[in-house]
């Protein structure tokens, strides 16, 4: 590897990690406001979602321009595959950001506290699938990016929970319901799709990471079968301690 496309890929990375900060702050950013009902972080969330479209747009014109120059072979060439497609999965979570934060000010859950356990659980499960999501790419991790892919069926446990919770304090609501109050509740459920394609997101930057670190494509089954290499590693390791 030549010290130019060295340093090229090295600011590549740069540029990556600050997008995901970026985006990471974005979605703290945006769940702040609906918790608290504050407008104007709302606000700045929104406003902000230019800078994670031109952030976007750099780093895949930063990827096209090291293809050209450089013509990586193999591992440099995965990671540049990579990038390319977990940096469209980031943009798309600063768009969900700002759809959550659209609802701020909109959502009072004060007087319901089981639907605020379970969207607050949801949220924290996504921020955390985010964040290592993120992790394992910047570690070039494989065995950290299968967990982030295990623990979606968690967050689509409580995004389904959090549904059917709703439904049952609407019916439990009955003749009491108000435009103002199914409003609210329709909000929520808003929230609670976005935070759950949040992880999704997340599923797919894990995905890119284990495709970079491996060279396996763990899509349409294939995670599956890299569970099961997971799992015979780390009994092959266990038998050698």
């Amino acid at each position: 590897m030549t010290k130019h496309m060295l340093h090229a890929l090295d600011r590549l990375k740069e540029r990556v990690e600050e997008l995901g900060r970026t985006v990471q702050r974005a979605v703290a950013d945006s769940l702040q406001s609906v918790m608290t009902r504050d407008e104007t972080l709302a606000v700045r969330v929104i406003e902000g979602d230019r800078a994670i479209d031109l952030a976007e747009v750099e780093v895949e014109e930063e990827c096209l321009k090291v293809l050209a120059l450089h013509q990586p072979v193999a591992t440099d060439l995965r990671l540049l595959v990579g990038v390319l497609k977990l940096n469209n999965d980031l943009e798309r979570i600063g768009d969900l950001a700002v759809n959550i934060a659209g609802n701020a000010g909109k959502i009072n859950l004060d007087g319901d506290p089981r639907l605020t356990e379970i969207l607050l659980r949801l949220a924290g499960r996504s921020q955390d699938m985010l964040h290592q999501g993120l992790d394992s790419l910047m570690r070039q991790d494989s065995q950290l990016a299968l967990r982030v892919c295990a623990a979606d069926d968690d967050v689509d446990h409580l995004y389904s929970l959090f549904r059917s919770t709703i439904q049952d304090t609407l019916a439990a609501d009955q003749g009491a319901r108000s435009l103002e109050r199914i409003e609210c509740l329709m909000r929520a459920i808003s929230v609670s799709r976005s935070l759950e394609r949040i992880a999704d997101h997340a599923t797919n930057i894990a995905e890119d990471v284990i495709y970079m670190a491996t060279g396996e494509i763990p899509r349409h089954g294939a995670l599956r079968d890299l569970r099961v290499w997971k799992d015979r590693d780390d009994r092959a390791g266990d038998q050698s301690c």
